[in-house]
């Protein structure tokens, strides 16, 4: 059976892409470098992990999701994101974080900027240097890839399906280059409350617990999917997308 060309340019991408974290990795290996005086990952500095991936959500340009986590969030004056070419691309706003509180761990928080790719944007090493009050300055890198995930195609059920059967699963086609897909669900009857996160997937398709689910029910989901989970040299991740939220009701 002959290969359609979007087929083929998607492996030749994928080919390339191997090649890249193959050959930058044969450099990082242990003792290459030192991140920090406690750790030889890259991501990790004295004060905390970094992390950046590109995003392609269906409502916006793309963008990176930079993340910096830290149990010294008290003590961060500044963290300002840097590219490869070392040209500044502006500082993470220490207003918006997602608190982390796990039992008998220290408190994190995890600050969050959204920042665009710019065309001029390029792979490889993006550092975040984290200004402490004392003066003390950190620095952590990613590397990166500038890679666009598809968005999901023929989810089913589709956005807007109404007065359909208890589904027992949620589904869709394959994304090229995804490895991994997270669904969340929410109760749009119970003012939105999320009734569902699923583990991470490996195939595009979301088993629903026997009674997660209502007869008369209205609800919204969402799909999030990546390319690699927790990735020594690519971080968390390194390039992902999410859909907006789908909706259907059940039938009584």
């Amino acid at each position: 059976m002959k290969k359609s060309p979007i087929r083929v340019q998607t492996s030749i991408r994928n080919a390339a892409r191997n090649l890249i974290i193959a050959v930058v990795g044969l450099v990082f290996m242990p003792g290459a470098f030192a991140a920090s005086p406690h750790t030889e990952d890259p991501h990790y500095n004295a004060a905390g992990f970094f992390d950046i991936h590109v995003c392609n959500w269906p409502d916006r340009p793309l963008f990176f999701q930079t993340l910096f986590s830290t149990p010294r969030f008290d003590e961060v004056e500044k963290i300002e994101i840097f590219d490869p070419k070392g040209a500044s691309l502006g500082t993470l706003d220490l207003e918006r974080y997602r608190p982390i509180k796990k039992k008998g761990k220290p408190e994190k928080r995890v600050f969050i900027t959204q920042i665009p790719v710019a065309d001029e944007m390029v792979d490889g090493w993006y550092e975040a240097e984290t200004l402490l009050k004392n003066g003390e300055r950190h620095r952590a890198r990613d590397f990166v890839l500038i890679q666009r995930t598809s968005l999901p195609a023929n989810i089913q059920p589709a956005h807007g399906a109404e007065d359909i059967p208890v589904p027992t699963r949620l589904s869709w086609d394959p994304i090229p280059g995804a490895m991994y897909y997270q669904v969340y669900i929410r109760d749009v009857w119970d003012g939105g409350r999320l009734i569902h996160k699923s583990r991470l997937l490996t195939k595009p398709a979301a088993p629903l617990p026997p009674g997660l689910l209502q007869p008369d029910g209205m609800y919204s989901w969402r799909i999030h999917a990546r390319d690699v989970n927790e990735h020594q040299l690519l971080g968390d991740f390194n390039h992902g997308t999410t859909t907006g939220e789908l909706e259907f009701t059940t039938a009584r």
